[in-house]
């Protein structure tokens, strides 16, 4: 029987490192939650709340144009602040603790606007704002798991917020929207500028 070729020390050493690393970035937490991103998304939402207030008025297609352009430009600015804030503290933005907050946070953004879509063409608009902030509320909680330890306390509030929308009268829902996705969006944005580094 013939014998086999040892494997080489450098190359045992390699597989060891490469367990190693694999094995720390998946204990590892997504830490470019953007801070001074969140406090740009909470402006633009209390600019946006202030005008769909406005236009709520010129009819329901308008107010819901607002809120959806909001979400739209605010997604964009989380993901620029992310990428940016990636790059100065040199993580990856798509590592193994940031994909495993997207899987965990994409979700119930799926479910809002399934539900949006439902309650629109129902005419049940007065419950929009509650629902919003509840399933943006539980994704944040969701994908807190994978973050730093603020990110859930955030996700919490916006569950609270949404929960209180519900059971409020609609007229009330650009002030509960203004308040979470502007209010909470500009405090926690602070916390996590402040305690995590931007």
């Amino acid at each position: 029987m013939a014998a086999r070729n040892p494997v080489p020390l450098h190359s045992q050493a390699f597989d060891h490192l490469q367990y190693i690393r694999r094995t720390m970035e998946g204990a590892a937490s997504f830490t470019a939650v953007p801070g001074a991103g969140g406090v740009l998304m909470g402006a633009t939402a209390l600019a946006a709340g202030a005008l769909a207030h406005r236009s709520g008025g010129a009819g329901p297609d308008r107010w819901l144009a607002v809120w959806l352009m909001e979400g739209l430009l605010a997604l964009a600015l989380g993901v620029f602040f992310a990428y940016r804030k990636a790059r100065r503290i040199q993580v990856e933005l798509f590592s193994r603790p940031a994909r495993k907050f997207m899987l965990a946070f994409a979700p119930p953004l799926l479910a809002g606007a399934a539900l949006t879509a439902a309650l629109w063409k129902s005419g049940q608009t007065g419950l929009l704002a509650g629902c919003w902030l509840l399933l943006y509320g539980a994704g944040i909680s969701a994908a807190g798991a994978f973050s730093v330890p603020v990110v859930p306390v955030m996700g919490t509030c916006f569950l609270a917020l949404g929960s209180a929308a519900l059971f409020s009268p609609p007229s009330w829902g650009d002030a509960w929207l203004a308040g979470g996705f502007g209010g909470l969006h500009i405090i926690f944005g602070i916390l996590i500028a402040k305690r995590h580094g931007g």
